[in-house]
């Protein structure tokens, strides 16, 4: 049995918007036993409004190191990071590296602590769309075949875990970190009031986040989307706080001068702003992973423009539907989702907020979830 009680150091290894909402809870699981942290920031995300506003509203501390990555290509960011990481790793002596859900940053880590010989842990572990050709998935497959420790968020997750011959006593059904982080941040998020601020009427409004390559990229596929999202603003507000890389998409097919209507193009938002958002929404729109979460833990009607997704409890269990890029699509599954919206929020097992308390006496008792 793997054996990882009673950690003294422990590094943690974020790139990204998504990594700092998991770090979040967990470094203050961490602190509250007197462990020491040490944090690393591999720069993934360097635009001040999708990494400094996090590290302000989730209360991190300022990182231990920021490697200042940078952008490139999957391949060109991952052996930066690599390359950057590895005299940090070696000089902090770490009983384990924790590296969190599946962005470059994940891999990079990983693989740097393997090879130095040091632990690796991977909080969000299990997680499988069955689409290798998404860069992520490549690099939760990696992460988890060369993590010592991984915390997973849910049983489907643990049984993609099994299925792949990964032995079950290096896994702990802990739960999402995720929730941990919405569970804390809620009441402010709700205390800012951001639909009002927006001029919007809580529960008459759809908010929209897209960012990936196969939405983005191509000039037909944003356009039908933008097209598809100007439709449904015809029956009520839009709001599309657009992400860096949507936006250079925008501009470049020279989008950003049509008139929309409702549909409102914002700037990207904090993220108790985001969430207070959300909060209050009709409907989202979305490809990320983790609103697919947030918004079934909230109850809120989620269609995800993607053709798989890597959480598939969001739709059995959730509110979560997937739709194609394709007009009809898009609008029969926001139909649907709006028709079917619970009287009350799901409840998921071990999504409760206690996640990262979780993690840490895994980490400093040796104790075991299953």
């Amino acid at each position: 049995m793997t054996r990882v009680a009673g950690v003294a150091k422990v590094l943690s290894v974020v790139g990204a918007r998504p990594n700092f909402m998991k770090l979040a809870p967990v470094s203050r699981a961490l602190a509250a036993r007197g462990v020491r942290h040490v944090v690393v920031h591999t720069g993934q995300h360097y635009d001040a409004d999708m990494s400094d506003v996090f590290f302000r509203d989730l209360r991190l501390p300022r990182p231990d190191y920021n490697l200042e990555v940078g952008s490139g290509s999957h391949t060109q960011q991952t052996a930066e990071i690599m390359a950057r990481f590895e005299p940090v790793c070696l000089a902090a002596e770490p009983d384990i590296v924790l590296v969190y859900g599946d962005v470059n940053s994940t891999v990079a880590a990983a693989l740097v602590a393997a090879k130095a010989g040091v632990r690796v842990g991977h909080v969000e572990a299990g997680l499988r769309s069955g689409d290798r050709s998404m860069p992520e998935e490549l690099n939760r497959i990696v992460t988890d075949h060369l993590a010592e420790v991984l915390f997973a968020p849910s049983r489907d997750a643990m049984k993609n875990l099994r299925v792949e011959g990964i032995p079950l006593d290096r896994v702990q059904f802990v739960g999402n970190v995720m929730i941990d982080s919405l569970v804390a941040a809620l009441p402010a998020a709700r205390a800012l009031g951001a639909a009002a601020r927006q001029g919007v009427d809580r529960g008459r409004y759809t908010v929209v986040t897209l960012h990936r390559p196969g939405n983005v990229d191509k000039p037909d596929t944003l356009r039908e989307l933008l097209g598809t999202l100007a439709i449904m603003a015809n029956d009520g507000p839009v709001l599309f706080p657009v992400h860096p890389r949507t936006k250079a998409r925008i501009e470049e097919v020279g989008l950003n001068s049509l008139v929309f209507g409702s549909l409102r193009l914002l700037d990207p938002m904090p993220y108790l702003e985001m969430l207070s958002l959300v909060a209050e929404a009709d409907l989202v729109i979305t490809d990320s992973g983790g609103l697919q979460e947030e918004t079934t833990w909230l109850g809120v009607p989620c269609v995800t423009i993607r053709p798989n997704t890597e959480r598939p409890i969001t739709c059995t269990l959730g509110t979560n539907r997937l739709a194609s890029v394709g007009r009809q699509s898009m609008l029969s599954a926001a139909r649907e989702a709006r028709g079917h919206r619970p009287a009350a929020p799901p409840t998921i097992e071990r999504w409760d907020g206690l996640a990262a308390d979780r993690i840490a006496a895994t980490l400093c008792d040796g104790t075991r979830f299953e």
